[in-house]
This record gives structure tokens, C-alpha cells and sequence, in this order.
């Protein structure tokens, strides 16, 4: 790997001796050895030669073996590496505006899925299908799941195939457009058949975005915020839940066709997402995926960093590490169905698909997608009036908003794996808990009082763990040739167990009652933090070429240490409180029990 910049930032002295040795240093000559030879052929067959000075400096800078004064670099190149990590915040316009869109796309998709929540009280209603029977029952469940069943099946699957084409950006628009006719679709729906049509077709715009834009703003971001950034979508995500539900209770008094706006509301965030895309630049990672042009890729860097040397040297290391890779694998043309073999047939990235479907299953067992999409009938069950239900549920949507902030800072520094062990615990407590609420009287006022403060405990604890963190490990784990398909078979998995979970929740409700179904899923985040203790590697503060080295350890090998090293070690550290206690390494890679043990930040 290279690493080098990080080696010399210590090394520069303050003050005139550094700005001396600069001057000094900017009349030396790069040495006429192979690696300059071959930046000099780089540059050349890649329509960068303009560029070559700043690919010089670059390349010594990653070799690691010269200090920055030693280099000739410009007072605000020497600025723009130091700011890299000792000022990981100090970013682009363009980057920030970047993520901004991404986040315009995420609020659509929290909006799209809390308007049905809404129009749950009243549209089951005017179809005819608003009894407890088992065929309306089915109805009602099948119209809730129609997103998730057609993002799982239909619109993930489409990610691939549409981003070969279009590219991130013209993925994000064709998604937008799907979603923008199906929103008005939607709301101008006569009978249930047609509503459940258009669904459909929402969830498909749906799954090209969702399955899209995690992907598009993990490659824009720089290593040392990756985790951070890629927040947004989650965050974003919520902060659209929270608008549907606010837009709920706010068309609520508009009698029995409330439920008509509330499901055309989600169009109004398409519309400024579609003004705004093609503002931004378009994924390095996709253009060099795409013909190898460097050169728009290094155009996509230069806007989205701070200097044009950052620029080259996160694009020459890209460079070495992809020319590496290729000399070990077949270089043909890889078609769509053997790129989704090769989730379940070659080690590494089926090491990445597993531990990709596990975070996205564990955030389904979690139950907050039931929350988020029956919270106001819940509420409504425990006794709160529609319109209470409706409020109780914009206090939900906005806990989930602000309790994603955290894990802007922690995502990577505690780290992805560490977020989900801390948080899956305490989020199975406070669902038994709510299910105990329920022997409670409802007649008496702590019953509400209780219910709502846990479903706000339990939601304030998914929203800087289990919420951001399955987009952004999934959009991470998989290397450039399958991050597409590896992505959209994430969202596909995340959208089928959502799916069953929304189809079969009415009827969970029934036969268990709201008591019943908030102890199964207590139960059900325990099953959840086992899946993530033994099978989710950490992947925090690494670089998307990095994580090659981390799916390298054997699904077998992680399982055992894990289970007969770690966990021993943990309890004879935190809950015997022995000090001395040692944990041995992993013994497989060096590398990877770093990541693991290494308190300390590592090298980017």
C-alpha cells in the first residue's frame, strides 16, 4: 500500500527554516529513475502530461522516503497535505455540494416511505379494504411492502445495467424521474390495484437511488471522512421521515382524500434533486471503471479536493494498486450474470457479500422500518387519537434526524462494527421494555407516556449505529469491478426482508397483539448483534483499495478469533476488570489485526 505523505508531516519545521528549506528545495530535479520513467508514461497515455509536475511530486510523496521539505511543493500544496488529516473537515465547496445532492435524494427516499404511514388511517378506507379480515389484512400489507418488494426484486437489479450506461449521476436522474411519476401516480390512484401499480414502480426509482447514491458519495469522499459523509444519506434519510410525517398531520384535516397528498408530497424534494445533479461532477472511481479515463477522473478530483497534488496522488495511488490487482486477475469484460456469480463464488467478494447481508439483515431484525412505517398505528392501538398518533409519530422522525449528528464524528473514529455491538443491546432492552408497557393499562396516562419514551429511547440508538451504518459498510466492502452489483444485491437484500417484514407485520399485530410484536423483536436485535460479532470485519479509516486486504482473512478464521480469543479477552477485560489481560493477535495478517486492535488511528 501507500502511505507515504503521513510519514513527513512531522518532519517539516515551523516557521523561516521551512520556508527556506521550500526555496531551497524548489530548485532541486526529480531523480531519472523507473518509478519518474513511469509517471512521465503514465501522464503521456493518459492525457495528464500537463499535469506531470504535480504526478512527480505525488509519486514521491507516496514512496514515503522523502520529508515534505525536501520536495518542491508550494506553500498551499505543503497546506493541502497537512490539512488532509490534521484538518480532515477543511474540504471543497464542490465536495460539500456533492454530498448536499446526495442528501436531497435521501430526503426523498424517508419522505416516499413515511407517506404511506399517513395514509395507512384512511386509504384502506376508501378502497373498501379497511376490515380485519385476513384478505384485507393482506391488501393492506401487500400496498406497504410494494416499494420493498420492487426495490428488492426490480429496481436494486436495474442499479447496474442503468449506472454502466448513465453513470452515477444519470443513475440518480432516471431514479428521480421514476419516483417523481410515481409519487403523483400514486395520489391520483381510483382503486386499490392501481395504487399498488404505482407503488411498484415508486419502489423501482427507489432502489436505483438507494442502490446509486451511497455508492456515488463514498467514491467522492476522501479516505479520512468517508465514513462521516457517507452519514448523510442516513441522516438525510431520516430528516425525510420526519417531513412525511410532519406533512401527515399537516394535511390530516383535509378530510377523506388526506391520504391523496400525502403520498404526492414526496415529489416536492425530486424537483430541486434534479435542478441541482448535474452540478456536481460525476465519480472518479466511475470514469476510470469506464475506459480507464484518467483524465476526467483527475478533472472529477481536482473539484473535489483541495489541491490539484492531493488530486494526483490519490489518483496515482488508485493507479498502482488497480495495476496490481489486474496483473492477478482475468482482464476480459465481465458480464452481469457473472458478476452476480462471482458474489458467491470468488473468496473475497464473497466474504463482502456476507458480511454486506448481514448489516443489511440485522437492520431489518432491528424492526425500525415497522416503527417507521406503523408507528401511527401503533400509536393509534395504544389509545392515542389519529391526529395524537400522527404528532407522536413527527416526534419519532425528528429524534431519528438528530440522533444521526454523533455519527458524523464516531463513524470513524470508534468505527462501523464497534457503532452496531454498542448500540444493539441497549435497542433490545428498550423494545422488550415497550412490549412490557403494554400490561399497563391503557386507561392510565403513564401507559402513553412510557410507550412513546421508549419508542424514542430505542430510535435515538438506532440512529448513529444501525441506521447510517449498512448503507455505508455495503457502498464500501466491495471492490470497484462488482461495487455496482455488490450494492444493488445489499439494497435487494435490505428491501426483501423489509418486504416480508411489512407484508407480514398486520398480521404479526393480530395474533401477538403490539405486546407480542415488540418482544419478537427483542429478541430478534439479539440474533442481530451475534450476526455482527461474528461475521462483520471492521473497515474504518481504510481506503477503498485497502479493503481488499481486509476480506482477505477467511470467514472461518475471523469466526474462530473472534469467538476464542476475543470474547474471552473481552471478559476477562471488562467484566472481570483484569487490566492484564492480553489479547493475542489475529495470526493471519499483519494488516487486518491492526484494524482490529490498533487503538490508534491508522495511516491512510
Amino acid at each position: 500500500m501507500f502511505k507515504g505523505h503521513a510519514n513527513h508531516r512531522e518532519e517539516a519545521g515551523p516557521g523561516t527554516s521551512a520556508q527556506s528549506s521550500r526555496r531551497e528545495s524548489s530548485q532541486l530535479q526529480f531523480p531519472r529513475d523507473d518509478t519518474f520513467e513511469n509517471v512521465r508514461l503514465f501522464a503521456q497515455s493518459h492525457g495528464l502530461a500537463r499535469h506531470l509536475d504535480s504526478f512527480h511530486k505525488a509519486a514521491v510523496v507516496l514512496q514515503g522516503q522523502t520529508t515534505l521539505d525536501e520536495i518542491p511543493l508550494s506553500t498551499s500544496e505543503l497546506k493541502a497535505l497537512r490539512d488532509e488529516t490534521e484538518r480532515k473537515w477543511r474540504q471543497p465547496k464542490m465536495l460539500y455540494f456533492t454530498i448536499l445532492v446526495c442528501s436531497v435524494g435521501a430526503i426523498e427516499q424517508g419522505w416516499a416511505q413515511t407517506g404511506m404511514n399517513g395514509a395507512n388511517l384512511d386509504f384502506p378506507k376508501a378502497f373498501g379494504v379497511g376490515s380485519n379480515s385476513k384478505h384485507d389484512t393482506l391488501i393492506v400489507g401487500l400496498i406497504n411492502s410494494g416499494i420493498y418488494l420492487s426495490t428488492g426484486v426490480l429496481g436494486a437489479w436495474l442499479s447496474d445495467p442503468v449506472n454502466n450506461w448513465l453513470g452515477r449521476r444519470g443513475a440518480v436522474f432516471v431514479g428521480s424521474i421514476l419516483c417523481f411519476l410515481a409519487n403523483l401516480g400514486s395520489s391520483l390512484s381510483k382503486t386499490w390495484p392501481q395504487l399498488l401499480i404505482f407503488r411498484f414502480i415508486l419502489g423501482g426509482g427507489l432502489g436505483i437511488n438507494a442502490s446509486t447514491v451511497s455508492v456515488y458519495a463514498a467514491e467522492c469522499a476522501p479516505t479520512g471522512i468517508r465514513g462521516g459523509l457517507a452519514v448523510s444519506w442516513q441522516m438525510w434519510t431520516a430528516f425525510g421521515i420526519f417531513l412525511g410525517f410532519v406533512a401527515n398531520a399537516a394535511v390530516y384535516s383535509y378530510g377523506d382524500d388526506s391520504w391523496r397528498l400525502q403520498l404526492a408530497g414526496p415529489f416536492i424534494p425530486i424537483i430541486p434533486l434534479l435542478l441541482m445533479l448535474y452540478m456536481c461532477p460525476e465519480s472518479p472511481a466511475w470514469y476510470l471503471k469506464h475506459g480507464d479515463r484518467y483524465d476526467l477522473a483527475f478533472q472529477s478530483l481536482c473539484r473535489l479536493r483541495n489541491s490539484g497534488l492531493l488530486a494526483a496522488k490519490e489518483l496515482y495511488s488508485s493507479h498502482l494498486q488497480r495495476t496490481a490487482r489486474l496483473k492477478m486477475m482475468d482482464q476480459e469484460q465481465i458480464s452481469f450474470s457473472r458478476k452476480v456469480l462471482d458474489l458467491f463464488s470468488v473468496p473475497r467478494i464473497r466474504r463482502a457479500t456476507t458480511a454486506s447481508y448481514v448489516v443489511m439483515l440485522s437492520q431489518q431484525l432491528c424492526g425500525i422500518n415497522i416503527i417507521a412505517f406503523y408507528s401511527s398505528t401503533i400509536f393509534s392501538d395504544a389509545g392515542f387519537s389519529d391526529f395524537g398518533a400522527l404528532v407522536a409519530s413527527c416526534v419519532f422522525g425528528f429524534i431519528n434526524f438528530l440522533g444521526a449528528f454523533p455519527a458524523i464524528w464516531t463513524m470513524d473514529t470508534l468505527g462501523r462494527r464497534s457503532l452496531l455491538l454498542l448500540t444493539l443491546p441497549p435497542m433490545a432492552v428498550t423494545m422488550l421494555a415497550a412490549g412490557l408497557s403494554f400490561n399497563i393499562s391503557a386507561d392510565n396516562p403513564v401507559h402513553f407516556g412510557l410507550l412513546a419514551t421508549l419508542i424514542y429511547v430505542f430510535c435515538a440508538l438506532y440512529s448513529p449505529g444501525m441506521g447510517p451504518v449498512p448503507n455505508i459498510y455495503s457502498a464500501e466492502v466491495f471492490p470497484l469491478s462488482h461495487r455496482e452489483i455488490g450494492m444493488s444485491f445489499a439494497v435487494a437484500t435490505a428491501n426483501f426482508w423489509a418486504a416480508i417484514l411489512s407484508l407480514t407485520f398486520p398480521r404479526i399485530l393480530t395474533a401477538l397483539t403490539s405486546q407480542g410484536a415488540f418482544t419478537l423483536y427483542a429478541g430478534l436485535n439479539i440474533v442481530a448483534v451475534v450476526l455482527v460479532f461474528l461475521f462483520l470485519p471492521e473497515t474504518r479509516l481504510k481506503t477503498l483499495d485497502e479493503l481488499d486486504d481486509v476480506f482477505s482473512v477467511p470467514t472461518r478464521t475471523f469466526v474462530g478469533y473472534q469467538t476464542t480469543e476475543f470474547l474471552p479477552w473481552f471478559v476477562k477485560r471488562y467484566v472481570m476488570r483484569n487490566k492484564e489481560a492480553d489479547l493475542p493477535p489475529l495470526g493471519f495478517d499483519e494488516e487486518y489485526q491492526e484494524l482490529e486492535q490498533d487503538e490508534d488511528d491508522q495511516e491512510i
